[in-house]
């Protein structure tokens, strides 16, 4: 089978803006990672001028939107969510064929995108839009207050999924927002977040492609209040310079390089061996909270490496849009070089790199790479200490449980980690002294994900939380009323 037998129909994405389609003066075009050379689309490539034009309408509709009642923003999201369901079999596979991952990590990237909208929807019911405290000495009201515009700058690997991280809960909040998606994934993104924004008054939800310098007012206009970003570490201080200039509030979801601890009593049973091999491997390793390293008792790491080795080698590596294939490319050419370097660099180091799996005979100029363990790198090596984000997964035996968990803390990661036990008890009085933004115990990854928990990092991992009554919340600024009491 080739791309070709399976491709998605090419599409082209326009800006939307104030509730209308506007085309650009240049389009640039999108490539399959599964087959560089194939356009899958054309996206609309704005203008600082229409980035601007974005921010200024999305401002115009703020006072209407946030003037009316949580309950009713709700509502009107959901009613808006309507023909998302009917659209899924058509932007399914143009996610995949810009992305790379297989088709039905696409069909959930939708699904999650609706789930989350409808979860945010949801916490009308309990959002306090003003408190009372008590007097004397005064009479004094805390009001929960929309903040204006919010900028949700996507990332290409869960474009849909990690922008309902964000989106949903401004929108109920009470803000209006514009949307930036990834400049090698906005198809999709387009083509969702515009079904939506047709179900919502105009101007309250908008989408503009194009170069980052181009759409740079997206952060630095000083109508923006709120910048959310997903990305990695280095992104993020970009991002966080810019909005700095407005003094504009930022969420950032960054890097992750997030460890793995298995305890020496771990079963590896079928479940378990599973679920290390999908907490790793899934989009093909980049997902930022995939299991990044695995820190494994020394006495069982060549049972260990058998284990996750036979289930690696049951994996097809293949175009996403195959439906042979359970692992797709990776996204970038840029990405895939950076993994072989690292894997290269540990090579001659000394570590043994062992490849898994199958190829499909259609990989041809794809970002192609077979999954893969290294045993037993140096800690120092870049595939230990940088996130690769790619489908490849160190394997580092310890001795001594509480070094490795001190050491663990002071590193420049914090997103999330995972224990694993025969004991779930055990795991989770571990789980709870590791300082990262999530800690799971016996799983891990967004399969494992509660939503109605905050979401984010710690230390350069990120800045604020995304999900929950704290995800909408960070949507909102007290803002105090206060008089003498009678």
């Amino acid at each position: 089978m080739t791309t070709s037998d399976v491709a998605a129909p090419e599409v082209t994405a326009l800006l939307h803006i104030g509730g209308q389609d506007l085309p650009t003066a240049e389009f640039f075009d999108v490539h399959d990672p599964a087959a560089p050379e194939r356009v899958v689309g054309r996206a609309a490539s704005a203008t600082p001028q229409d980035a601007e034009h974005a921010v200024a309408t999305a401002h115009a509709a703020f006072p209407a939107w946030s003037r009316r009642d949580t309950a009713e923003r709700a509502e009107i999201l959901l009613r808006a969510l309507a023909p998302l369901a009917g659209l899924a079999p058509a932007v399914a596979p143009v996610l995949t064929a810009e992305n790379g991952k297989v088709l039905g990590e696409s069909f959930a990237d939708l699904a999650v995108f609706e789930m989350r909208c409808r979860h945010a929807a949801s916490l009308a019911a309990t959002f306090e839009p003003s408190r009372t405290l008590p007097a004397p000495p005064f009479h004094t009201e805390v009001l929960r207050l929309p903040v204006g515009v919010v900028t949700v700058v996507v990332p290409f690997n869960w474009p849909l999924a990690i922008l309902a991280a964000s989106l949903p809960y401004a929108l109920v909040a009470g803000n209006t927002v514009v949307v930036k998606p990834p400049p090698t994934t906005p198809l999709s993104v387009v083509q969702t977040v515009r079904a939506l924004a047709e179900g919502l008054p105009p101007g309250v939800l908008n989408v503009v492609t194009g170069t980052n310098d181009a759409v740079e007012p997206l952060l630095v206009d000083p109508r923006v209040q709120h910048v959310v970003f997903t990305g990695s570490t280095a992104g993020g201080r970009a991002v966080m310079a810019l909005a700095a200039r407005s003094l504009a509030a930022v969420t950032l979801e960054l890097g992750g390089n997030d460890p793995a601890v298995l305890l020496d009593d771990v079963e590896l049973d079928e479940r378990t061996v599973s679920a290390l091999v999908g907490a790793t491997f899934m989009t093909s390793g980049q997902v930022c909270m995939a299991v990044k390293r695995l820190y494994v008792p020394r006495r069982r790491r060549d049972e260990v490496i058998e284990a996750l080795g036979a289930e690696l080698d049951r994996q097809r590596t293949g175009p996403g849009l195959d439906p042979a294939s359970t692992y797709g490319p990776v996204h970038t050419a840029a990405g895939r070089d950076r993994v072989l370097a690292q894997l290269d660099e540990a090579r001659a180091r000394g570590a043994e790199v062992r490849e898994y799996g199958s190829l499909s005979d259609a990989v041809g100029t794809g970002h192609f790479l077979r999954p893969s363990l290294v045993v037993d790198p140096d800690p120092d090596l870049a595939i230990v200490h940088e996130e690769q984000f790619g489908p490849t997964l160190p394997v580092l035996a310890y001795d001594d449980l509480e070094p490795l968990l001190a050491g663990l803390d002071e590193e420049w990661s914090g997103l999330c980690s995972s224990v694993w036990s025969a004991d779930p008890d055990r795991a989770a009085a571990v789980a709870r002294r590791m300082r990262t933004g999530t800690t799971w115990v016996n799983q891990a990854n967004a399969t494992a994900a509660d939503d109605r928990a905050p979401f984010g990092g710690f230390r350069q991992s990120g800045i604020g939380r995304e999900l929950g009554q704290d995800g909408l919340y960070a949507f909102t600024e007290p803002h105090t009323v206060t008089r003498p009491a009678s």
